[in-house]
């Protein structure tokens, strides 16, 4: 695979591959970790935390790219961005009491985490990214940037496959060894019960869980309710290790493979790279390169805010209305269940589809039909379009989130089969390979040499503005129908889908 590729990309890859293993484990748990730890649950509060972590990490890309390109020490500012990452865990790692005594400076102290995190992130992701679009400003590989950084993004996403199944099996394990079974819904119960916040309805289907979990009648609720979010909470915790440990190796990657990067603050002169670069770019061609940049960045905004979601609602649905009864796979000392398991598909399927998509493209290029790189986006952008019609079509006739809520959550028998998330996520991700790979290519091909780390950074501060809009999706969630929230985005992808489409030219030119 990676034959007449540069041989710096295998160990960026890798360095990459650790750094999103550790980043999944947070995206696959964070927003319910919140709702637990904090009695988040029923509010947007908790997801305000997960856009404001989101938007900033992205945000803070552009940061990082401009300290990169202005002390031109790249692998450097790598460098720190891991270390200030694991930093970062290890603080969110560190099993603080639950419920809370002093809620405030417990939450203070997870958000101060989430800032290492976050601001490590933006030192790292997007400068890392430039380093890897300069491996093909040689002439020798120019040729094969579209499918190197597809490999890169598969690379990555084999870190991102095992994360939620760590995430998961550590938590469970922890709730398993500590005498409870797992349900999924008891965190929003128990901290209902402590609020004093709980229906009849939903004091019913507490005492039958309290019950079942506890593989007994439960005499004081009050005291159970405490000890299972105490003990599921801990196990959140523990399962943010994983993300540490996994920041650590790497670290180790990175140093040792550092020496194969290139450098983008060191001016290649060579004979290949002068005959390569031609004249001197023009102040009105960096103009237009910039413009075509900054279009295609407003554009993905709104494929960002949708596909996203899989942190955020799609997560919700898992957990509200899907019925996991099956989707469990038991190892004996641990059971792999819950609405978390789901994030596994999206980079799972990468992994599997890219081969596929490499292979589709290479054979359309062989006959001269390739579809340029703006082309690939635009019908990414349609392909996203469907994965939401699809959920909107499955969530037909489902109670609203308040009705839900209400009932202390849906009888086995009206829950939706877990294929409807399962084929959406195929979709979705069929789409992220059309859009995510290829945008960073498309960035690196087009964004003048001197502001590479900056482009980049704009390109991530693009995905910023999407996920500032992801709290958006948790209000539709919680206060219109289900089946609309999901025409929200697919009406999101098709305008993205439609504007894209009308500058294609123009893109197509400059990206010449």
């Amino acid at each position: 695979m990676f034959k007449n590729h540069p041989k710096g990309l295998i160990g960026a890859a890798l360095s990459n591959m650790g750094e999103r293993l550790g980043f999944y484990v947070m995206m696959a748990i964070l927003v319910l970790f919140l709702e637990a730890k904090f009695g988040f649950g029923g509010t947007t509060k908790g997801v305000l935390i997960y856009t404001v972590f989101f938007t900033s990490i992205y945000v803070l890309a552009l940061v990082g790219g401009i300290i990169a390109d202005r002390t031109r020490k790249y692998k450097g500012t790598i460098g720190i961005g891991l270390v200030l990452m694991m930093i970062g865990y290890v603080i969110i790692a560190w099993p603080t009491p639950t419920p809370a005594p002093n809620k405030t400076l417990s939450l203070v102290f997870t958000c101060f985490g989430l800032f290492a995190i976050a601001f490590g992130n933006g030192l790292f992701k997007g400068n890392l990214q430039a380093v890897v679009g300069q491996l093909y400003d040689n002439p020798t590989y120019s040729g094969r940037r579209d499918v190197g950084f597809q490999i890169f993004y598969m690379f990555i996403n084999v870190g991102a496959m095992f994360s939620p199944i760590l995430a998961v099996g550590v938590r469970n394990w922890y709730v398993q060894s500590q005498g409870f079974g797992f349900n999924q819904t008891l965190p929003d119960l128990c901290n209902q019960y402590l609020s004093g916040t709980m229906t009849p309805e939903a004091m019913e289907r507490f005492t039958g869980l309290a019950a079942e979990v506890s593989r007994g009648p439960v005499a004081d609720l009050g005291a159970f309710a405490q000890k299972y979010l105490s003990v599921f909470v801990t196990g959140y915790h523990y399962a943010f290790i994983v993300a540490a440990v996994a920041m650590l190796i790497s670290i180790f990657i990175f140093m040792a493979n550092r020496k194969r990067l290139p450098d983008p603050a060191k001016k290649v002169v060579n004979k290949d790279a002068v005959a390569a670069a031609g004249a001197e770019m023009t102040l009105a061609e960096i103009k237009q390169r910039i413009y075509a940049l900054f279009a295609v960045f407003g554009v993905v905004i709104f494929f960002w805010f949708s596909f996203h979601q899989n942190g955020v609602t799609l997560t919700y649905f898992a957990k509200d209305y899907t019925n996991l009864e099956g989707f469990v796979i038991n190892l004996g000392f641990m059971r792999l269940e819950g609405a978390e398991m789901f994030q596994a598909f999206n980079p799972m399927l990468v992994v599997l589809l890219t081969p596929i998509v490499i292979g589709f493209f290479g054979w359309l290029k062989a006959k001269g039909k390739e579809p340029s790189t703006p082309k690939k986006i635009v019908i990414g952008m349609g392909i996203a379009t469907a994965a939401f019609i699809v959920m909107a079509l499955g969530s037909q006739g489902l109670p609203t989130k308040e009705a839900l809520t209400q009932m202390g959550g849906l009888e086995q028998a009206r829950l939706v089969t877990p294929w409807l998330l399962i084929g959406t996520y195929f979709i979705l991700t069929v789409a992220e390979l059309f859009i995510s790979p290829l945008g960073l290519s498309f960035v690196s091909k087009v964004a003048p040499p001197k502001y590479q780390g900056l482009m980049q950074g704009a390109w991530l501060s693009a995905t910023a503005i999407g996920n500032s809009l992801l709290i958006l999706g948790a209000v539709f969630y919680n206060n219109i129908p289900i089946w609309a929230t999901w025409m929200v985005f697919a009406v999101a992808c098709a305008l993205s889908m439609g504007t894209m489409l009308a500058m294609l030219k123009w893109l197509e030119r400059v990206s010449k």
